[in-house]
This record gives C-alpha cells, sequence and structure tokens, in this order.
C-alpha cells in the first residue's frame, strides 16, 4: 500500500508524513486504565479509537507492537492518596482484590466492544525495578531529588518541560502542588517516589525506603522497556496531557537524553447530554450498562462518527441516530450475506467467478476512498460515509430487477469484510447460544423463511404469519423485498 499517512501531532501542533523509526514496524503506547472502579464510556472513546488506529496500521502491511499498561499502584489524588487504597477502602477489600476485580471488568468491557487486547499489558506493580532504576539516573544527573524517603523530579532542571501542553510550570496541578508543599524544593516538582507509613500496604523496598511509586514515572519506565528509549507513537486522552504526559516526557527524556515518543496522539473529550461525566454529579455510564441497552457495533459506530482527537456528546438521541446508521450497513451486509446463502440454482444469478467490470471499478474506487480517509489522520467519519455508500452499492444489486451476478454480490462482501469488519469492527456478531453455534442458528431461521415461502405460495396465509409473529417474538424480525426475504436481530 502506498498511500501515504499523515497525523496530526500534538507535540509539533502540524500535520505529519509518518515515518516509523523502523521501517515497515510501528511502536504503539497508549496509556491504559487506573483499575479502581468500573470503566465508563469516556474511556471506550478513546480505547475504541486506538483499536481502530491499530487495526488499520496493521491493514497497511505494518507490523504493530501496541503497549497499554495496567495502573494499579502510584496513581495519586490531589490528596496525595492512591487511588487503588481509595478502592479498597470503599469495597472494604485488599487493595489487589480491588485490582484484580476490575481489571478483568475492564477487559470483559472491552472485549463486549470488539476492541482487541494490547500486545503487552503490563502492570505498574510488576515494574518496581525499573521504576527504580530510572529514578537513580534521574538523581544521578541531577533532574531529581530525595527528601525525607521521597523522590522529586526537579521540574527546574528540564527546559523543556510543558512543549507538550504549552502551559507554564506555575500552571501545575494545585494538588500536586499543595500535598508536600513543605518538602519539595519548587511547588510545581512531581514525585517519582513516596516514602510509605507503616499501614501502608503497597510499598516496596527502594534506596530510599519503604515506599511506592509515583503515577507518572510507571509509563516513562513501562514505554521505554517494551519499545526502546524512542519510539513511535504515544496515545491517551487529551485530559492526561497535564500533566501526566508532560511529566512522561520530562522523565523518559532527562533519564535518556533522547527524544521520548516522536508523533503524540490524543483523543477528545466525551460529554454525557452536553455535561462532563463525573461521579459527583451522578452522570457516569458505565460501559457495561451502555452495552447492556446497545449493540456494542452500534456504540463504536457513534463513537468512531467523531473523529477520534475531536469532542462527542453522548445522550439517548445521538446513539439512537448512530444505531440506525449502523443498522443500514448491518442490514445491507445481513442482506448481501443471506444472498449468497441461497440455492444457487434458484435465486442465483450468473455464475461467474469474477465481478464484473462495473461493479470491481465501483469496488475498486471504494477501497481507495477508504483508504485515503483512514490515511488522513485516521478520519473515520469519512471513512463511515464509503462504507454506507457501499451499502447502498450492494442494496442496488440485490434489490434490481433481474438477479445480479453473484461474484459481484460477492465482492461487496468481501468488502464489507475487509474494510467495516476488519478495520472499524462493526459488522453484526452474533455470539454463540447454549444450543450451537451462529451458523446454526441462521440456518434454523433460514429454514423457516422457506417455510414460509411455501406457505404463502400455497396462500396459507395464517401460517405464513404465525412463522413472522413466531419468529418476531424470538426477536427475529423478517424483511420481504425484491430479493426475498431477509432478516435481522430486533429489539
Amino acid at each position: 500500500m502506498t498511500a501515504e499517512l499523515t497525523l496530526t501531532n500534538v507535540l509539533t501542533r502540524k500535520k505529519e508524513s509518518f515515518e516509523p523509526v523502523v521501517p515497515g514496524q510501528v511502536s504503539l503506547y497508549v496509556c491504559g486504565p487506573t483499575v479502581q472502579d468500573y470503566m465508563h464510556i469516556g474511556h471506550a472513546k478513546t480505547y475504541i479509537a486506538f483499536d481502530v488506529i491499530v487495526r488499520y496500521l496493521r491493514y497497511r502491511g505494518l507490523r504493530v507492537r501496541y503497549v497499554q499498561n495496567i495502573t494499579d499502584v502510584g496513581h495519586l489524588l490531589d490528596s496525595g492518596e492512591d487511588r487503588i487504597l481509595k478502592g479498597a477502602a470503599r469495597d472494604r477489600v485488599q487493595p489487589m482484590q480491588v485490582v484484580e476485580t476490575y481489571m478483568r471488568e475492564y477487559f470483559a468491557d472491552m472485549d463486549a466492544l470488539g476492541v482487541g487486547r494490547p500486545d503487552i499489558s503490563p502492570r505498574a506493580s510488576g515494574h518496581i525495578p525499573e521504576q527504580i532504576e530510572m529514578i537513580k539516573t534521574l538523581i544521578a544527573s541531577g533532574h531529581a531529588y530525595e527528601v525525607n524517603g521521597s523522590v522529586y523530579f526537579d521540574v527546574s532542571a528540564f527546559p523543556e518541560y510543558g512543549k507538550l501542553s504549552g502551559r507554564r510550570v506555575e500552571e501545575a496541578e494545585a494538588g500536586a502542588r499543595e500535598a508536600v508543599r513543605e518538602e519539595k524544593r519548587n511547588p510545581e516538582d512531581f514525585a517519582l517516589w513516596k516514602n510509605a507509613p507503616p499501614e501502608h500496604i503497597l510499598k516496596w523496598p527502594s534506596p530510599w525506603g519503604w515506599g511506592y511509586p509515583g503515577w507518572h514515572i510507571e509509563c516513562s519506565a513501562m514505554a521505554t522497556k517494551y519499545l526502546g528509549e524512542t519510539f513511535d507513537i504515544h496515545g491517551g486522552g487529551r485530559e492526561n496531557m497535564f500533566p501526566h504526559n508532560e511529566c512522561e516526557i520530562a522523565q523518559a527524556e532527562a533519564a535518556t537524553g533522547k527524544p521520548f515518543a516522536r508523533y503524540w496522539l490524543l483523543t477528545g473529550s466525551l460529554t454525557l447530554d452536553g455535561v462532563k461525566m463525573s461521579k459527583s454529579l451522578g452522570n457516569v455510564v458505565r460501559i457495561k450498562d451502555a452495552v447492556a441497552k446497545n449493540r456494542p457495533e452500534a456504540i463504536r459506530y457513534f463513537m468512531l462518527s467523531a473523529h477520534y482527537a475531536g469532542p462527542i456528546d453522548y445522550s439517548d438521541a445521538a446513539l439512537e441516530a448512530s444505531t440506525r446508521g449502523w443498522e443500514r450497513i448491518a442490514g445491507a451486509y445481513s442482506a448481501a450475506r443471506q444472498w449468497l446463502d441461497r440455492d444457487k440454482t434458484v435465486d442465483g444469478g450468473p455464475q461467474t467467478t469474477e465481478a464484473g467490470a462495473e461493479v470491481a471499478q465501483a469496488v475498486t474506487d471504494l477501497r481507495a476512498r477508504f483508504i485515503e480517509a483512514m490515511g488522513d489522520d485516521f478520519n473515520a467519519p469519512v471513512a463511515l460515509t464509503v462504507v454506507q455508500d457501499l451499502a447502498r452499492l450492494s442494496n442496488t444489486l440485490i434489490n434490481a430487477n433481474e438477479p445480479p451476478a453473484r461474484a459481484d454480490v460477492a465482492a461487496c462482501v468481501a468488502l464489507f469484510d475487509e474494510l467495516a469488519g476488519g478495520v472499524l469492527g462493526i459488522l453484526p456478531k452474533t455470539a454463540e447460544t447454549g444450543s450451537g453455534s451462529a451458523e446454526r442458528e441462521a440456518g434454523l431461521i433460514n429454514l423457516l423463511i422457506e417455510m414460509r415461502k411455501d406457505a404463502r405460495a400455497r396462500k396459507d396465509f395464517a401460517a405464513s404469519d404465525r412463522i413472522r409473529d413466531q419468529l418476531k417474538a424470538l426477536g427475529v424480525v423478517l424483511e420481504d423485498g425484491k430479493a426475498g426475504t431477509t432478516w435481522k436481530f430486533g429489539d
């Protein structure tokens, strides 16, 4: 694939051609979750976006190493309290019980949304030695200092601090400035290592005594361990750009003397009915609750309807509109698949092995438009319009007065699988049931459709209506059209 790939680099504030450190390979690090509670729909926006980015990079033939951390220690609140310990106190369990519970919930949420697992999911608590070694290097180079068993990064020793966000050091997070003001040289300095009191459960031995790492150091240590001192892309949510991402850069570059990540891609915010989600406001929508009410593929469609770097407002009305858009694609895909599955001698068109010139050209043009859209800073909203055009082409073929060539329909189905399925991950899925596989389920439904067709041919409309109504009661909706009867799962 020779089409250019350009990215809007938050670090340089410019759109740039993507040139990986190692030709043909991509090293990608994305800030993962702090696993102290259930994930909310805002997390889904970020991880769906990077799932599609990884899918597209691999679609282009690039070899991707995708690293996404799990924060299970060290994410400090403004008060200086560890989020994991706060979760443990809330649930009245051990801290590692909190971690194991919500880490499993996180991956279950991602699986439900069709988000692929990262190649490596390192945990902060499993990389304490690497963090300690980086801190020792920073102390030796004069970028950090120890006070009373805690270690702080000296922001004044790194003049480029703020180059990602453009913020001045005086704007440092209030909690980071006030919680330990009395022992820091400068209010804006941030913790690399915290001294742990005797009753503190999450603690490890270090050259400075028993303690635990600060939040930011884990990402610098794990990213460089698995991707190298300089790697290609760093991703995450824009809300963590300052101070977290800014601190990552300072630590890593001060320790190695080399550039950290070359391209920074940050996702925009998600609001709920125009208001930022907040537990204090009680307006947080958990991923598991959203998936229980909506098709996961429709949620993906909704998230991809806005550019990854831009904001999006989550509401019932917006999700309903996206669901209708997704259903047009899913319906066209299912109809084409069902058309191909029918008896070739009855419903099939000309039995050619290659698509006709007109359809072949249309498929080629659609693929080229899709690649161009995704190559322009992963513009998924435009890519979705291409898939909608594919749905129109497919519907036109199977609803024509004359049966189309099977190769023409097959070419559309293959492009659906390639683009909507392989890259965007929005094709409808039928989960396996206790009675058998999805294929067996579809076969039984098609058998009932044939029985209904025979009943209508005999003018036994009572039997025909009974089959339709009983299928509807089971959640299967029949749709009659020129190409015959197709089906889909309803609400």
